[in-house]
């Protein structure tokens, strides 16, 4: 694991608006004056709002977010929740590392690496040429809203010295297909000095826990979630095929999920991309980089060696562990 030096902060942030989108205006006025963001660092695109881009719907926007944003924006927030994919590749990833067309040929293949997978980097455009995307999707608009408050709630609220333990809580199922990450569980156990408590459980649900920080499994429907109390920035994803769909077609349950019940940040799959734990968050890195204080969208898209088929949904600055 590197050392993590600085994060990123509202300054280095971007906001893309859709303005043919309701939702996108509204949750993205509300979320540009919740992290004060400047006129300037917003950008107002129009968007066919359906859950799919083509390539060519596609690279109208990539040209108007490279005709933008400068050098001095590090990463994206998307205020939409649709489209969430572009073809076979997620919305955020082709964002991020450009659409990648070979891919939608076998969605099962490897993609390609993430240069941004366990980056020590705090300033990813300045040093990778890449700006990570993560949308401010949500059920609906009160839920974005709320979703963005506890993200503002979160930063510098954890790890302090005297103050309770969060708790990150690694499930292995019986669903062996979709529990391959549970070999990459980090141990149980407390510490103190870091502010956490790491569990692993063999359940196929929690129900009736607190101060929940961290919710790693593998199901296609995780259920119970109205018995999960999670504290703001927590972060939270199942491993399954269609987790990114996030008009609910996929069959299988959906990230937004996890936002409606309290979690800060999630990433699911829009397209099928076989069990690669590669193209799902590391539960070591992703806890890790998180505890350094690096924000959801820096611990998440760091976490993830092949994204280029997970969509990163949430409030993108939230920063529980770090210091003022």
């Amino acid at each position: 694991m590197p050392r993590a030096v600085g994060r990123l902060t509202p300054k280095d942030l971007g906001l893309v608006v859709n303005t043919a989108d309701p939702y996108s205006v509204e949750v993205g006025e509300f979320y540009a004056a919740s992290r004060r963001l400047t006129p300037e660092q917003v950008l107002r695109v129009e968007l066919p709002v359906k859950a799919v881009l083509t390539p060519e719907e596609f690279r109208s926007l990539q040209g108007q977010i490279a005709g933008h944003f400068g050098a001095a924006t590090q990463a994206l927030a998307l205020a939409w929740t649709v489209p969430f994919a572009v073809n076979c590749n997620s919305i955020t990833a082709a964002v991020t590392l450009g659409y990648d067309a070979g891919l939608c040929s076998q969605t099962c293949a490897p993609s390609r690496l993430s240069p941004y997978f366990n980056a020590a980097t705090s300033r990813p455009y300045t040093d990778l040429r890449l700006r990570p995307a993560m949308l401010l999707a949500a059920k609906d608009v009160a839920t974005a809203k709320s979703l963005i408050e506890r993200g503002v709630q979160s930063d510098h609220s954890l790890g302090l010295r005297g103050g309770l333990p969060a708790k990150a809580y690694f499930i292995v199922t019986q669903d062996r297909a979709r529990g391959v990450r549970a070999a990459l569980y980090p141990p149980p156990g407390l510490s103190r000095g870091a502010g956490i408590e790491v569990r692993v459980e063999t359940t196929q649900a929690l129900e009736d826990v607190d101060r929940v920080l961290l919710y790693e499994t593998g199901l296609s429907q995780v259920d119970k979630l109205d018995r999960v109390k999670w504290v703001p920035g927590a972060l939270a994803d199942h491993l399954t095929s269609f987790g990114g769909r996030l008009d609910g077609k996929g069959g299988q349950m959906n990230a937004l999920d996890w936002i409606s019940s309290g979690a800060t940040a999630t990433y699911g799959t829009v397209s099928e991309p076989c069990s690669h734990p590669q193209k799902f968050p590391h539960p070591q890195v992703l806890l890790l980089h998180y505890l350094q204080g690096s924000t959801a969208i820096e611990a998440y898209w760091k976490s993830v060696a092949w994204p280029q088929q997970g969509v990163f949904v949430g409030e993108p600055l939230a920063a529980p562990f770090s210091r003022r």
